[in-house]
């Protein structure tokens, strides 16, 4: 017996659709589908409806509960089928703010878990991507367990193993991979300018994920390690602080997406966040340096995209929409460009684009009812001001206007 699934309709609401304001009118769908959106005017209206936040970066795999627990230690001390409880909770806490749609670049089986369990409506929820990391033995991604603990993530310290470690993360379902060019912040006695892995073995990583249909996402905060990212062929720059004048022609040419992670960043150099004093000393180069190589980046055109690394606890899963008024600020943008790149353009950067971050018919069923008009003023855009939040076609926080 096949189930009836029931039309549902907001009307008298202004609609911004994931590019442009389109006027007052209304919004129909049935289950993950949208039917129609139609806008007849521009009348007064109480409220306004814009597409479901898109994160290109967080890491949901940290404690999502209300103890106070070691961030470091408590994923290696849990149980990994504890941890994909956590996963699915802090993705459902994420939805409910509004971010409908995330990436972890940092994930695994258990993140690969959850995500089929929101595919297939077991949970109700966002949609999850789930990057496999690809990294060295002592590079950012392995020093965040301490080195004599024996259970670790895997690493590759070869070409053959690089190829090989993608086919694993393809045969897992992995919706991508993550690479590293340089060392990072939060990583246990590393160096933001250590290399890590050689062009060899980088190459070999991105060249079987593109023949896998996966792309590669390459975690940078050095000069250095930008220029092996663009000469690689990597398709996106997470955190992006080396990028500098001279990168600007390559990154707008081929129009690669940056995730400047603002917010966390900042916590952690003014000491907001609690760390050892390397890691808030790291943080507060990697700042001064973004700072000054960000000015003017915006205005020349690259390609700055939402990308957080929200992980629960240093940034939450609501603290995106502080993250998008830092981007307007940062990057010298109006309202609504700060908003297109946290909708259309950030679910085009994720495979998405035609399927989330924008509102029209045949495309999910993924928005936010809130007061005010983010696109013409982005102080609008607030977690207090969200009345109601869909998410695949289900209203998973607020309630509808009637």
């Amino acid at each position: 017996m096949t189930a009836v699934i029931t039309p549902r309709r907001v009307d008298n609401v202004a609609i911004w659709d994931g590019t442009a304001y389109v006027g007052v009118g209304s919004i129909e769908w049935a289950g993950d589908s949208i039917s129609s959106v139609s806008a007849s005017g521009d009348s007064p209206a109480e409220y306004s409806i814009i597409p479901g936040l898109v994160d290109t970066h967080v890491h949901l795999g940290a404690y999502a509960g209300e103890k106070k627990v070691d961030f470091a230690s408590w994923p290696i001390t849990t149980p990994g089928e504890e941890r994909t409880l956590h996963i699915a909770s802090n993705a459902i806490r994420a939805a409910k703010a509004g971010v409908t749609t995330l990436r972890d670049l940092a994930g695994d089986k258990h993140q690969l878990a959850a995500s089929r369990a929101f595919d297939e409506g077991i949970l109700a929820g966002p949609r999850v991507l789930v990057h496999g990391q690809v990294g060295m033995t002592a590079g950012h991604g392995d020093l965040f367990i301490p080195p004599h603990y024996p259970h670790r993530d895997p690493v590759a310290d070869s070409p053959d193993e690089c190829r090989k470690l993608v086919r694993q993360w393809a045969r897992a379902g992995a919706h991508g991979v993550k690479i590293y060019t340089s060392g990072g912040v939060l990583s246990i006695g590393d160096r933001v300018g250590w290399r890590n892995q050689t062009d060899a073995e980088i190459s070999t990583t991105i060249d079987e994920a593109h023949a896998l249909s996966m792309p590669v996402a390459a975690h940078t905060h050095s000069s250095e390690g930008v220029d092996i990212a663009l000469a690689l062929g990597a398709d996106s720059i997470e955190h992006g602080t080396g990028v500098v004048e001279r990168h600007w022609p390559t990154l707008i040419e081929r129009n690669i997406p940056i995730a400047p992670t603002l917010l966390i960043n900042d916590r952690l150099a003014n000491g907001t966040i609690p760390v050892s004093d390397e890691a808030r000393e790291k943080a507060q180069e990697v700042v001064t340096e973004r700072d000054t190589n960000f000015a003017g980046a915006g205005a020349a055109g690259l390609r700055f995209v939402l990308g957080t690394d929200a992980n629960g606890s240093m940034v939450t899963f609501g603290d995106q929409l502080e993250e998008i008024r830092m981007m307007k600020t940062m990057f010298e943008w109006s309202a609504e460009r700060a908003l297109v790149s946290a909708t259309s353009d950030a679910a085009d950067v994720v495979g998405l684009g035609s399927k989330v971050g924008t509102l029209r018919e045949g495309y999910g069923v993924d928005f936010i009812v809130i007061k005010g008009r983010p696109w013409e003023n982005i102080d609008d855009l607030r977690s207090e001001n969200i009345v109601a939040v869909v998410s695949r076609g289900v209203v998973i926080s607020g309630e509808l206007p009637l």
